[in-house]
Parts: C-alpha cells; sequence; structure tokens
C-alpha cells in the first residue's frame, strides 16, 4: 500500500480541502485526488463524499482513518530515530563560560548523556571572545557564550540572568530594605566584574551617587563575590543563578532595586548556521526542562495525526 497515497488522505481530512491538502503536500490538486482515487481502489471503496463545499468522510473512510494515522505516524517515528542515528556524535565538545561550567552543566550533562549515552562529552572553559574564535575554528561543537553576534553562528537559545542586590542573613537590609541604591554609600561592597554591557550600566547608577560606593572587593568571578558575602565580607550585585541554592536555603537574601531592575546578564548556546546539530536543539529543550533557557525564536507547532 502507497504511503503517499495515505498521507493524503490523512491531510485531505485533517484540513478538509483537497486544496490545501495539495498546498501543504507541494502538489497540485489533480495528483492529490490521483492518489485518493488509487488508495480506493485498493481498499474497494469510497473515502470521501461532498456535501456542498464540504469534504466529508464516508463510513468505511472513518474506520480507515485511525490505521492510516498509526502508520504515519510509525514511519514518521523511525525516521525521527534514522535521523537522529546518523546525528549522534561520537564525541562533542561544548565550550561556556566559567559561570556556565558552574551553575548550567552539572545539572545539564548528566541528562545530555542520558540521552547519548555513546558520545564522550568535553568541556573548554573560556572567555566569550576566545570562545567565538574557537567555534569559527571548528575547534569547539556548540558554545555558551554571552550575547554576539556574528553573521557565521547561529543562536539557539538565550537566558537572561537578573542581576540583584545580595546581602547575608544577618545584614540589616534582610529586615528592612533599603528604597533605592542610594543607601549602598558606606556599605562594603564586593564588585563582581564581568566585562559585559550589562555591567556598564551599574557603573552609570553608580556615578549617578554623590558619594561612590566604597568597593571593598572586586572580582572577576561570581563564585569569589558569593563566598565573600556568606562570609559577611560585605554585600554584592549577582546574577541570580550563581546564588540561587543559597537563596532557597535562606542563607542569602535578595534585595530589589529600582535602579537595578531591567539589568541582567545574557547567556547564549550558539552553533555555526552550516553545522545543523540534531544535538543542540535537544540541548536547549533539557535547558528549558531546568528552567535555565527559553526559545530565541518561537518554534511552529508540529501537526499531530
Amino acid at each position: 500500500m502507497n504511503i503517499e497515497n495515505m498521507e493524503a488522505f490523512v491531510y485531505i481530512n485533517h484540513y478538509g480541502s483537497f486544496n490545501k491538502a495539495a498546498e501543504i503536500l507541494f502538489l497540485s490538486q489533480p495528483s492529490v485526488t490521483a492518489r485518493i482515487q488509487s488508495l480506493e481502489r485498493e481498499l474497494g471503496c469510497k473515502l470521501f463524499e461532498r456535501l456542498g463545499r464540504q469534504i466529508l468522510l464516508t463510513e468505511e473512510g472513518r474506520r480507515f482513518l485511525p490505521y492510516a494515522q498509526q502508520m504515519l505516524q510509525v514511519l514518521q517515528k523511525g525516521r525521527q530515530q534514522i535521523q537522529t542515528v546518523r546525528t549522534t556524535p561520537e564525541e562533542l565538545t561544548i565550550g561556556c563560560t566559567l559561570s556556565v561550567s558552574h551553575y548550567i552543566l552539572p545539572s545539564l550533562l548528566p541528562r545530555l548523556k542520558q540521552r547519548y549515552p555513546a558520545t564522550r562529552f568535553k568541556v573548554a572553559t573560556a572567555a566569550t571572545d576566545q570562545l567565538v574564535g574557537r567555534l569559527l575554528n571548528k575547534e569547539i561543537d556548540m558554545a555558551f557564550v554571552r550575547k554576539v553576534m556574528n553573521p557565521s553562528i547561529r543562536t539557539v537559545s538565550s537566558y537572561e540572568d537578573p542581576i540583584s542586590l545580595y546581602v547575608y542573613a544577618d545584614h540589616p537590609f534582610a529586615s528592612q530594605a533599603p528604597g533605592s541604591v542610594a543607601a549602598l554609600q558606606g556599605e562594603p561592597l564586593v564588585f563582581f566584574e564581568c566585562g559585559s554591557l550589562d555591567w556598564l550600566r551599574i557603573h552609570r547608577v553608580f556615578e549617578s551617587l554623590p558619594v561612590p560606593p566604597d568597593i571593598a572587593f572586586q572580582v572577576d568571578h561570581a563564585e569569589t563575590a558569593r563566598k565573600l558575602v556568606l562570609q559577611q565580607a560585605g554585600i554584592s550585585l549577582l546574577p541570580g543563578l550563581s546564588v540561587q541554592e543559597d537563596v532557597q536555603s535562606g542563607r542569602l537574601i535578595r534585595i530589589p532595586l529600582p535602579e537595578l531592575e531591567g539589568i541582567s546578564l545574557q547567556t547564549s548556546l550558539v552553533t555555526l548556521k552550516e553545522n545543523q546539530l540534531h544535538i543542540a536543539s535537544v540541548t536547549a529543550e533539557l535547558l528549558r526542562e531546568l528552567d535555565y533557557f527559553r526559545p530565541s525564536v518561537p518554534l511552529p507547532e508540529p501537526i499531530h495525526f
């Protein structure tokens, strides 16, 4: 039995139109009609009847429909399985920034290994500029980087991590939150400097103050800043992902400040445009399940028969 004839049958029923089915299947309307006639000859019965402008299934068509749908579903799953096998790499090198290495990969990698048990995973940690260069040189397969614009690079998913003020549980701000960033004057500050454009916005907020903040420590890693705050060496502006567990346990308290609303760090999962990795899409799916990433471009909904 010709699978293309059954596909035409299912699509006509789904859209209620020979013309629409022909458009979706990239065929002419007479070609679709010929496929249905061929299927009807094989089955020895009529599958559709016309009622005015409506296309309706006959009784025989209604009984045959679930079997045709099931056969198409089985075929589709088989195609997907073949595609997955063909696109499963023996080794995958993931580039990432230090924060992704600390806060995202420990949750992500075991899930990727479950999906691709035969794949060996390697991790290369570096700054965004270095990772972009290595991706373009095909030294790594995909990378987690800060926002990047390059005509050869495709963004698969992106995540915005809001930046907020965090204090230790015994700090006075924990019981009486300040109304503005001006209240930070005189407070020892642990300043995490990551060099992104969003942090330049924080610099501008501080520049508006009559008295500059007391930066007791300036560090280039969120983990260092986090531990200094936990040791009550100061308070700090940090991306939320780096202190998620501390906030849940009550060791650190988030202090909302209106001047910092909308300031965040963006991390993107990227690949080369020429390298349409199936595993990159799976990685994005797993990150969304972990509630880290969201699609950078909404994907069309598939048709379910």
